[in-house]
């Protein structure tokens, strides 16, 4: 199966709602590696990578974000797949 890495920002009510939390959940019930955080500007960011279809599934999930949540955009840019992560991370602040 095809490998996909994919780089999204989620804007809108994102943040102390338990998005990211939610992204970990949905990420390893697709079996897809990467990381989430929260950003500064109120946005969250995620890096996800795994098998193509999986990796489509947690951005499609993004797209509707956690129970509390009010997704306005998700931004998403595809790069090369680098397989890089063995787990997916909740990350803090930079």
């Amino acid at each position: 199966m095809a490998k996909k890495r994919v780089h999204v920002w989620i804007s809108g009510r994102v943040q102390g709602v338990f998005f990211r939390a939610h992204t970990k959940e949905a990420a390893l019930r697709y079996g897809v590696n990467g990381w989430v955080r929260n950003l500064s500007d109120g946005r969250v960011e995620a890096v996800f990578e795994g098998d193509e279809e999986a990796v489509d599934a947690v951005v499609q999930w993004c797209h509707k974000g956690s129970p509390l949540s009010r997704v306005d955009r998700v931004e998403t840019v595809e790069e090369p797949y680098q397989g890089e992560f063995t787990h997916f991370d909740v990350r803090h602040w930079r």
